[in-house]
């Protein structure tokens, strides 16, 4: 049986009889009982086991060293004045494979730090174990969001000769030690990809409503808390909607995602409420109560601006209309001017991407940045250009060579009329709904500068 099943029935199995493998926690023993605690990966929640002196193999048991594995048959008894709601009996324990001694996660507490050393072991631990529950939960959830809504699920290119934001951080693919592109294995110059949306675009003018949900790339030197070189990204994209319909579909997303964690990953959210973040769960109750907060780019800037004049302190107080928000402004603005989640809308367009809806103004964009509290961005999202000849001229302004991008320009020559998407991070989301502070704890085994160990 497994523990998740046990926890289910356990009141209809009192003082039955169950057999169950896993791994040992803690081993205390005394002069006539001892205990261990043991898990086998299916819950977070551990079971007490007991065994007396005079059970078989005791000689053998008795060593038994934490994160053992032990094979135990035992009747489950109710223990309502205990901490744990029940407890197995052991009738038989048979260790079936002992741990060596020095191994390095003990009965004590370990820094964030330590365990990122090794990422191979941390995942044993409570913390790792709840993390990696929601974030599995979560992705479930974003699944089952779309499917619900009627989005195709599409699987976009890892390998791609563009890098969609123009940005040129991007990890080569190559067979070569030079740069001899034609001569390589694709005879041009390929790289991981950095965002699935172009090609997702493509797929929206087929099917409508899509979305893609796979690893991206970035090459960026940055060895900030939030940075990674290898990352998750939820891309949908809707032809025919503008900028309010993606605003919408993201505030829906976004309140799926915290109610599926509250049905199915309490247990889990109080862990990390009680060790990562004080006040976790209040924060998503709001969030998931709340109606977002929608602004314009110029009337965040007036905002920040009148914090500085008032006396709020920014590492960055020269704040102008043009200028890229940072972290503390955005944090600023959902934290303490609105106090909930918030979109910025209507950014200059000498700071976005090329795709982007240009608006009547001429100097600004149909996007929008989606601010959390603790976080600041979460997701960024626009409606796309559809008039071709002004998707031209802006891969010149930005020095994007747009025959590299024939097809996906093409797109506008074939009727294409509207068509928005959004960009979710998806470690991000995770360090938001456990209180994780740094994304080298919410992905398996981070890919950071300077770190390949696994």
């Amino acid at each position: 049986m497994e523990l998740v099943e046990l926890f289910k029935q356990f009141k209809k199995l009192n003082n039955k009889e169950i057999e169950i493998i896993a791994r040992v926690r803690n081993h205390r023993q005394g002069k006539s009982v001892s205990f261990l605690i043991i898990n086998d990966g299916t819950s977070l929640n551990d079971v007490q086991v007991v065994y007396k002196n005079d059970i078989n193999n005791f000689d053998q048991l008795i060593e038994t060293r934490i994160s053992s594995i032990i094979k135990v048959k035992g009747k489950v008894f109710l223990t309502p004045n205990k901490p744990q709601p029940f407890e197995i009996q052991a009738s038989e324990c048979l260790l079936l494979d002992q741990c060596i001694e020095d191994y390095p996660l003990q009965k004590k507490e370990h820094s964030l730090e330590f365990l990122r050393e090794i990422a191979h072991l941390r995942t044993r631990t409570k913390t790792f174990q709840a993390i990696f529950r929601i974030r599995s939960s979560a992705a479930f959830a974003i699944h089952q969001f779309f499917n619900e809504n009627n989005f195709i699920y599409v699987n976009s290119p890892i390998i791609t000769e563009n890098d969609s934001e123009g940005a040129g951080e991007s990890f080569i693919v190559t067979t070569r030690s030079d740069d001899k592109y034609e001569d390589d294995y694709f005879a041009k110059k390929a790289v991981l990809t950095v965002s699935g949306q172009l090609h997702a675009e493509a797929y929206a003018q087929a099917f409508k409503k899509v979305y893609t949900f796979g690893p991206t790339f970035r090459a960026e030197n940055s060895n900030t808390t939030k940075h990674a070189a290898e990352f998750w990204m939820v891309e949908p994209e809707v032809a025919f909607a503008d900028l309010n319909d993606n605003i919408l579909l993201i505030q829906s997303m976004i309140k799926f995602i915290i109610k599926y964690l509250f049905d199915h990953n309490i247990e889990e959210l109080r862990f990390c409420d009680g060790n990562l973040e004080n006040g976790l769960i209040t924060k998503l109750e709001q969030i998931y109560n709340s109606d977002f907060a929608n602004i314009t780019y110029e009337d965040a800037v007036i905002q920040l601006q009148q914090a500085v004049k008032n006396g709020h302190k920014f590492e960055e107080e020269n704040i102008y209309f043009g200028s890229d928000l940072r972290t503390e402004h955005e944090r600023y603005l959902c934290e303490v001017v609105y106090k909930r989640p918030t979109f910025i809308t209507n950014f200059p367009k000498e700071i976005k991407a090329f795709y982007m809806k240009q608006n009547d103004d001429n100097k600004t964009v149909a996007a929008a940045d989606l601010l959390v509290p603790g976080i600041g961005e979460l997701v960024g999202c626009s409606q796309r250009e559809d008039d071709f000849n002004k998707l031209i001229k802006r891969c010149k302004e930005m020095n994007i060579d747009s025959s590299e991008l024939w097809w996906y320009n093409d797109l506008r020559k074939y009727g294409y009329y509207k068509s928005s998407g959004f960009g979710l991070g998806f470690e991000r989301l995770i360090m938001y709904v456990t209180g994780a502070a740094n994304i080298r704890d919410v992905i398996s085994f981070p890919r950071t500068p300077k770190n390949l160990q696994f």
